[in-house]
């Protein structure tokens, strides 16, 4: 019997990262040979990932990397059974690891392929998966290139990444805030003019049919009802919809005995309202067009109009679960 001491146990702990006692069983089968001992624990990983492989990975380390040239960026989900290995340190560097060697590939499988330690990311996967005793994957991998690229993280559970379509003056702290604002708000898409209007017609008629059941209950409950839209989007609002809704809006103070000479004072105010009651599915999925977080007076598009000629030119953000 080969003889292992201290000095091989821990080499083969620090390339795998398994436990002390697996690392000498791993090498006191393998008689001593390292490499065999690295195989044997890979094969136990195997083993727990095949019994595991139904298991849910909804909790884990939301990561991102930039280059150092700030032109591309990465974000990618390592994830994990538990909260309780999420906030495992050695998990959580594991995922930054991870995220090194994924800003060098356009793909997930790419990435998945590329080498971790004389092992694919995959393997490696496979591997900690083994040491680690709950099924590891990576659930989310995104990555943009843009003239700058910026990014937020969330305390490890929601990552986002903006790309700008000019380095321009404080492009980090636009770049910073605009990721923040997908990280907190879940954008979709930049704008409501991307949308494809039969999505835009099929939620209108959903989101009517929810609010008029709703009615129906608040009704019978003698409670106030909510507004029923006409429209959800500023793609529905074409000249002919808001000079209608103005004329209303006109017809309104005239029926409330506004004098006319005060009603350009007070249709900016109405037209507003309108606009917002009926541009909800914008403020929700569209980037450019939602309230922006840090302040409440502008939407995202003017706030980005602060730092001259530049744009959102794309955006991606990942989550656990």
């Amino acid at each position: 019997m080969a003889k292992i001491s201290a000095a091989d146990v821990k080499k083969l702990r620090e390339a795998t990262g398994a436990g002390m006692m697996d690392c000498k069983k791993a090498l006191v089968e393998a008689e001593g040979d390292f490499d065999k001992a690295i195989d044997i624990l890979r094969k136990k990983g195997q083993k727990i990932a095949a019994k595991r492989a139904d298991r849910e990975s909804t909790e884990g380390v939301a990561v991102t990397r930039i280059n150092d040239a700030k032109t591309e960026g990465v974000a990618i989900v390592l994830a994990c059974e538990t909260d309780f290995v999420g906030k495992n340190e050695k998990f959580v560097a594991l995922g930054g690891q991870f995220a090194d060697i994924a800003l060098n590939y356009s793909t997930k499988e790419e990435f998945l392929a590329a080498d971790f330690g004389g092992m694919s990311v995959a393997d490696k996967l496979v591997e900690q998966t083994g040491v680690i005793g709950e099924k590891l994957d990576i659930t989310a991998f995104e990555k943009i290139e843009a003239a700058y690229v910026g990014a937020y993280t969330h305390i490890g559970k929601i990552a986002a990444l903006v790309g700008l379509s000019a380095a321009v003056d404080n492009a980090e702290t636009l770049a910073k805030d605009i990721a923040m604002q997908v990280a907190s708000m879940g954008a979709t898409t930049l704008s409501y003019k991307d949308f494809d209007p039969a999505y835009v017609t099929a939620e209108t008629e959903a989101r009517i049919a929810v609010i008029e059941k709703d009615n129906i209950e608040l009704g019978r409950l003698g409670k106030t009802l909510k507004n029923v839209p006409q429209f959800i989007s500023m793609s529905q609002l074409t000249p002919e919809v808001l000079a209608k809704a103005e004329e209303a809006a006109k017809a309104q103070l005239a029926a409330e005995g506004k004098p006319e000479k005060i009603w350009d004072r007070i249709l900016p105010g109405k037209m507003e309202r309108f606009i917002a009651d009926n541009t909800t599915l914008d403020m929700e999925q569209c980037l450019l067009d939602q309230t922006f977080i840090k302040d409440e007076k502008k939407n995202v598009a003017q706030y980005v109009k602060i730092y001259g000629d530049v744009e959102v030119s794309s955006f991606k953000r990942v989550t656990l679960g």
